[in-house]
């Protein structure tokens, strides 16, 4: 069982990168259609939640798949916010709640070492 989530966790995490390096390619090769468009952001978001999903299935804390989509999605949506890319009313909002959401898992980390946990 171990070697399977191992093998899923690192088909997840190569799917997240191609998706984030390269949305329209990973499209065409799954769908027959290039993203485009707004396709090609939320492909990006997709890719970082794939990179998680691997990290949380790997030997070692699952709370490290959290930590990196917190911080990653945070960092993208508000570079998506900055270069004005996106602009949605629940843009900064959002940016704000994962940023607060990583910053509380991060504490939680810190404590649970400080505790010995």
């Amino acid at each position: 069982m171990r070697s399977a989530l191992a093998f899923a966790a690192v088909g997840e995490i190569a799917t997240g990168l191609a998706l984030l390096i390269l949305p329209s390619l990973v499209g065409r090769l799954l769908l027959g259609e290039e993203l485009t468009g707004i396709a090609i952001p939320v492909a990006r978001v997709a890719g970082i939640a794939l990179i998680a999903l691997g990290l949380a299935c790997w030997p070692g804390p699952p709370r490290l798949g959290m930590l990196v989509y917190g911080a990653a999605v945070t960092l993208y949506l508000a570079y998506l916010g900055f270069t004005g890319i996106s602009t949605g009313i629940l843009l900064w909002p959002a940016v704000a709640l994962h940023a607060l959401l990583t910053a509380l898992m991060i504490r939680e980390q810190a404590l649970d070492k400080a505790s010995g946990r």
